[in-house]
């Protein structure tokens, strides 16, 4: 009689523990595709940034294997020209959508140095107005003294 009741608590904790590491694995799965989903929205962002830091002059080489100077971008489009060619003076210009760009030498600018620049622009534009204005001061001021 006691192995009866014995066998049954037995039972009653495997199957807790069972439960147990069905619920341990669900939620190891849950947070390995959390990760896998925000390092993968990383991996766009960075990719979008140093695509939009594309600028006459950059060296792209395309998905399909192409490799160039970037001519002309035309961001209403999403394209840009590329200029390939040899070193004896053979260029050809092909126009290209900027999703195919594969690798660039391209950096995006950190947001620190952007926001920096959106920032001093208006305190240039500023001084150049406080400038001007302490100039027709003094122009009037000459003016009504002569």
């Amino acid at each position: 009689m006691w192995m009866n009741l014995l066998a049954d608590e037995t039972q009653k904790t495997s199957s807790f523990m069972d439960y147990l590491w069905i619920i341990v694995i669900i939620v190891v799965l849950v947070a390995f595709f959390i990760w896998s989903f925000i390092s993968q929205k990383k991996k766009q962002k960075t990719f979008n940034e140093t695509i939009n830091a594309i600028k006459p002059g950059s060296k792209v080489k395309t998905i399909g294997g192409i490799v160039g100077e970037v001519v002309e971008i035309n961001d209403e489009e999403g394209t840009f020209v590329l200029k390939t060619g040899d070193s004896e003076g053979n260029y050809s210009y092909m126009k290209f959508d900027k999703q195919a760009i594969y690798q660039t030498d391209a950096k995006p600018e950190p947001a620190a140095a952007a926001e920096e620049k959106k920032e001093e622009a208006p305190a240039v534009e500023e001084k150049a107005e406080e400038k001007t204005e302490k100039a027709s001061e003094e122009k009037k001021d000459e003016t009504q003294d002569k």
